[in-house]
């Protein structure tokens, strides 16, 4: 089909003078009304403070802005439970260097930063920089204030072992499902002297009671450990290794994940290390053959719809990675949980 002389005078009209905010599809027009001004400028995305997904900062103690929120995006910069290559507990600081992520998820139709009465509420307060377990009781005592408020958690690692705690808060009045994606299935028992690792951190919370396994899957399990996941199977969890990924499918993986976790509450976990190394070298234990990226947001986009009571992205450790790419892959899964968050029904009115 040739352009018209008469239909590019059209586009002229409606075009040539209208800045880039100005649009008539009212999907699109929703979300420029929050991003442009009357005159047409934005704010650059290089510019103000640093805060997870450019969403507002909200401190905790300023009760009249922290009750209203409906999501709290939280740092947990804490890897004393790694078993080799530290780093993570720099992962929060990592994802809110990382710009223009957002404003619109295209596929899911929802600008959540802007639809949703979401910030980012800081760093859980550690009392020790040294002590484990006491650095989980913070967490736990930190995210019981936020679901006190009704208010959904969604957190940035920090190491795996943080879930723990956080499962402990949200799964105190009934055990949740979960959908759990890693390299990992972390259910393992305890060594050098404690259970509290990111190796473990689900085996503790079923067996704390907070945690079903029987509505638990765990997607892009693969790598030299799995001898250590004997739990997993005699718990009732589901298991997908990634070697099974390309024969079933996304759809497939996806239609088994809403059927095992049904309606009821869930926790959505990301470990950065579900992705290949090829794709996020910046973690503490990469292992090949993982996810791609595209297969990750089909997947997470795919679940749009789902009862989450909350969700994490962790293990980023950024120092292993020179080009950023690892906390660029975490802070789009970070913003593609919030959105899903959007559509949860445990999403306060």
């Amino acid at each position: 089909m040739t352009l018209t002389d008469e239909r590019l005078r059209e586009l002229r009209e409606k075009y040539a003078d209208a800045h880039g905010g100005e649009i008539a599809d009212p999907r699109f027009r929703r979300v420029a009304a929050h991003i442009f001004s009357e005159s047409g400028t934005r704010a650059a995305p290089y510019s103000g403070i640093p805060t997870l997904l450019s969403a507002p900062l909200v401190k905790p103690g300023d009760a009249e802005a922290f009750d209203v929120l409906q999501v709290a995006l939280l740092g947990i910069p804490m890897d004393l439970g790694v078993t080799n290559r530290t780093g993570s507990r720099f992962g929060p600081r990592a994802l809110r260097t990382i710009e223009r992520i957002g404003p619109y998820n295209h596929v899911l139709e929802v600008a959540p930063v802007h639809e949703l009465r979401v910030a980012d509420i800081g760093d859980v307060p550690f009392r020790s920089r040294y002590r484990l377990e006491m650095s989980h009781e913070d967490i736990e005592q930190h995210v019981d204030r936020i679901v006190a408020k009704g208010i959904l958690p969604l957190s940035v690692g920090g190491d795996h072992s943080v879930t723990h705690p956080i499962l402990r808060s949200v799964g105190r009045d009934r055990p949740v499902g979960m959908i759990h994606i890693d390299a990992h299935c972390d259910t393992g028992g305890a060594y050098d002297l404690t259970k509290f690792h990111h190796g473990g951190p689900f085996r503790n919370a079923v067996l704390d009671g907070v945690l079903d396994p029987t509505r638990v899957i765990q997607i892009g399990i693969r790598g030299s450990s799995e001898y250590l996941w004997e739990f997993s199977y005699d718990a009732g969890m589901t298991v997908i290794h990634a070697e099974e990924v390309s024969g079933l499918g996304i759809a497939a993986i996806i239609e088994k994940a809403r059927a095992i976790v049904g309606d009821g509450a869930t926790y959505l976990s990301f470990d950065i290390d579900s992705l290949d190394p090829a794709f996020a070298p910046g973690t503490g234990t990469p292992e090949i053959g993982g996810l791609t990226t595209r297969e990750a947001l089909e997947l997470l986009r795919g679940l749009k719809g789902l009862n989450f009571v909350g969700g994490d992205v962790v293990e980023v450790a950024p120092q292993y990675d020179s080009t950023t790419n690892t906390a660029q892959a975490g802070a789009q899964m970070l913003f593609e949980i919030l959105s899903l968050l959007a559509f949860s029904p445990s999403l306060k009115p």
